[in-house]
């Protein structure tokens, strides 16, 4: 059996390792790529206006909360189906 390799092959073989080297270095020496979350406008405003809120929001939130868990959370199907509505609607 015969093996030959070529320059193309060689040249291939050292770039791999060139770039597995590379690899390594960086991390040893903590250069690594982070995350990055940006927020839009729109959701800053948005955010903006979930907190100011009125103030029995978080006392609605919790008793809705436990109403969920005890079972006892009825849907008024009506209402819901009045908020539903517009997005039916062509």
């Amino acid at each position: 059996m015969n093996v030959k390799i070529n320059d193309t092959q060689r040249i291939g073989a050292y770039r791999t390792y060139q770039q597995q080297s590379e690899a390594r270095t960086n991390q040893a020496s903590g250069l690594r790529r982070k995350d990055e979350v940006q927020f839009s406008a729109e959701a800053m405003e948005l955010l903006g206006a979930q907190r100011s809120e009125d103030p029995n929001r978080a006392k609605r939130i919790e008793t809705l909360k436990k109403e969920v868990s005890s079972g006892t959370y009825e849907v008024d199907s009506g209402k819901l189906a009045e908020k539903l509505l517009p997005f039916v609607r062509e």
